[in-house]
Formats: structure tokens, sequence, C-alpha cells
């Protein structure tokens, strides 16, 4: 072994690839809570992170934790499952998306995961090989870049456009697109916007990726919670016209993110995946990956099945009225603006005019500093790839949201740049 000024050189070291993604939303949280004042004896507001499971409006179904409790009585699911998840349940989830679909799924077209996080894992690695990159939408989610950076799969980033209600810029997707392109991934409701694209945006995305050879991956986290104008839509309405891998879980609508239980369908009615060989790989990687927790698979069909209207009703209403909280809030606060209405999820973008501002310098040192004088969490909209500006979220109790904008409100009267 090597010795370099009397000490052993080891023949290990950091995955340097971890480090270059280490951007990820609860990165940032973590250093923004860190920042705080620890002589601040107000409660934190956490308007950074779509996890609203503290706050008593927004508790689940009772049909949830019962469906658990009774799969895991059963003593039926204390077994290892198959790597591609127990038959009920993926029969479960096809019949729950059938509903909105012209075309009925199929169970085999159903792969159960550890929620949405790990859908995202395992679709990355899936298409991941030299030469081939990807299209993610920006602003976004950044946990699909990290997971490309590490699979050294190369990501080029499309615009958004907020003037349109953040529609995708087509024209940017159809220049990015080459002969290596993969699939482009769209977001809907949108996590960071909190848009809900029509049906004929939706539409004219499936015919542009068709016309470019790629497939559509559809992030649906948030699929149902939608409560403005436009309803909500499934990318996989459009299957027939492309190719179509939707992720899901049980983690927003049923307000369980800690749950870890989500799926990727194939919503492909004219079996190109099989054709091209991706489920022959992406069951590959099941095969050596970890699989969730089996009695929570064994819940799922009740939890599907079971939920009743008016919980779903309750909570779309819960929401709509913070998100017009939020909107109107916003419009007291100059150096703050919100260029659509948030429609959908629990996040809305915003932007931040640092011109009217005295000493602070970008997003990140507007919430480090918001986080350290007024004890609210605001997530800095690099993470989410657009600088100065801000994605927060209104899934907070209503007094809660009140207080936190009236605490931004006062830090900018404090930082205003004086006339």
């Amino acid at each position: 072994m090597e010795v370099i000024n009397g000490h052993k050189k080891w023949g290990f070291q950091g995955n340097p690839e971890l480090i270059a993604s280490s951007i990820s939303v609860r990165g940032v949280l973590t250093k923004l809570m860190a920042n705080r004042n620890k002589d601040d004896k107000r409660p934190t507001i956490p308007l950074g992170r779509a996890d609203p499971t503290e706050f008593p409006s927004y508790r689940t179904t009772p049909v949830a934790p019962d469906a658990v409790a009774d799969a895991t009585y059963s003593y039926n699911f204390n077994c290892y499952p198959p790597t591609v998840g127990i038959a009920e349940a993926r029969r479960a989830v096809a019949e729950y998306l059938s509903k909105d679909f012209p075309y009925q799924l199929s169970p085999d077209d159903v792969y159960l995961t550890g929620g949405c996080t790990q859908a995202i894992e395992i679709v990355v690695s899936v298409l991941a090989r030299p030469n081939a990159n990807i299209l993610f939408p920006r602003p976004g989610y950044p946990q699909y870049e990290a997971r490309a950076s590490c699979s050294k799969l190369e990501a080029r980033h499309f615009d958004l456009i907020p003037e349109k209600g953040w529609e995708v810029d087509l024209d940017s997707v159809e220049a990015l697109a080459d002969e290596n392109t993969v699939a482009m991934v769209i977001i809907n409701p949108s996590n960071p916007c909190g848009n809900v694209f029509t049906y004929q945006h939706l539409k004219e995305i499936a015919e542009t990726a068709s016309k470019l050879g790629i497939f559509v991956i559809s992030d649906e986290v948030y699929g149902h919670l939608a409560f403005g104008s436009n309803p909500f839509v499934p990318m996989g309405v459009f299957g027939s016209t492309v190719p179509v891998l939707t992720l899901g879980s049980i983690s927003k609508r049923w307000i369980v993110p800690g749950w870890r239980l989500g799926w990727i369908v194939t919503s492909d009615p004219n079996g190109i995946f099989h054709q091209s060989g991706f489920v022959e790989c992406m069951r590959n990687f099941l095969d050596i990956t970890t699989d969730p927790p089996t009695n929570m698979q064994g819940a799922l069909t009740q939890i599907l099945k079971h939920t009743k209207e008016d919980f779903y009703s309750k909570i779309l209403t819960i929401i709509r009225e913070a998100a017009d909280i939020l909107y109107d809030r916003i419009q007291e606060i100059p150096c703050l603006t919100c260029p659509h209405k948030p429609e959908g999820s629990m996040v809305a973008m915003l932007k931040l005019n640092l011109s009217l501002l005295e000493g602070i310098i970008d997003d990140v040192d507007f919430c480090m500093k918001l986080a350290k004088e007024e004890s609210v969490i605001v997530l800095p909209g690099v993470t989410v790839g657009l600088k100065n500006c801000l994605r927060i979220t209104f899934a907070v109790e209503h007094s809660a949201l009140e207080d936190g904008l009236g605490r931004i409100k006062a830090f900018y009267h404090r930082h205003a740049k004086k006339e």
C-alpha cells in the first residue's frame, strides 16, 4: 500500500457524482431550518415543503390506516412481494386509473414502487445509456436532475411559460431533441408551478413527442388535486398517440407522503414499450431494487376502492381556499408576484424583485434571512431551476398561512429600499 507523508493512501473515496447532484429540496430545507434564530419563540411556519401532515385539517381518511391495520393483522402480507408488486394491488391501480382513460389498463401495466421518488430512480436508471439525453421542464422537480446526474444521463431543459399558465414551450422541446433523446418529463398538476395543463395542451405535447420519436414520462403524484378552471386530465389518455409512462402515488391525494407507496404505469395500447425492450429492462431493474412494504401493498386495494368522495372534496376545498389566501396576500407584498394563480397541486412559483430590496443578493439569501428573522421557511427558486424566484406551499392551516405571509410582509418592509 502506498504511503504519503507517513499516512496510508486508502483505495476508496466518495462518488463525485453524488456531490454534483446534491441539490435537493430536503438538503436546502435542512440548511434553512438550521439558520433559524433559536431565540425566536414563535412557531416555525413551514411553507417550503408540500407535506401538510402535521396540520389537523389535512388528516387522511380513516379508510387508509384501517386498510393498513387490516392488511397487517391478516398476517397475509408478511412475505417478500413479487418484484413488480402483488397482483391484487396492481389490479386495483389499473382499475383506479382506467376510470379516466378511454381504454382499459391491465394489471400487467402496473409496477409498484416505494413512492414516486423510487419510480423516478427506476425510470431514469433504465433509460441511462451512453450518449442518451432526456428533456426536463424548467422549473421542475430536482429529483429528476439528481437521478440523471448519478446515472450519467444528460439532462436538457425546456422552458415552461409563466405568461401562458406555465405551459410547455413546445418549440424549445423540438429544438432540444435529437436522435439520442429518449423521453420528456411533464409534471401535472405541476410541482413547482401549481398549474394544471388543459386537454388541448396535453394533446399537443403528445403529438410533439410522437413526431420526435420520444415517449412522455408524466409525473402525476398530484393527480386529481385540481381546483381551478382546468380539470385534471391524465396524460395516459393520449397513450395511443405516444407511449406514456405514468408515475403516481398515494402520497398527496391521501396526504400520506411517509407511507412511500407509488407506481409506474405503462399507458401504451400499441405495445411500443414491450417492442423496444423497455419493459424487460424495467423488470430486470426491479429484480435488483427494493420493494414497497408488503403490508402497504396489501392495503392499497381497500384504500383505492373505499375512500369516499367527500374526503377528496374536503381536501380540495381546503387547498382551494388556501390558494386563494396565498394569491390575495402576495399582492400586498411588493417584492413578490405570482404570475399564475395556482389551480392545482399544493405549491406555487413566485417572482422575486430584488430591485425593491436592500441587502438581499438573491433568492437563497432572501430565504436564509427570512428563516433567521421570521422563522418562515420558503424554498429558493434556484432549487427548482429558476433563480431569483421562490417556491411556496400553501398546504398548511389557513391561520398558519396567514401568519407566515404576514411575517413575509414584515420582512419586506424591514428590507425595502428607502426612497
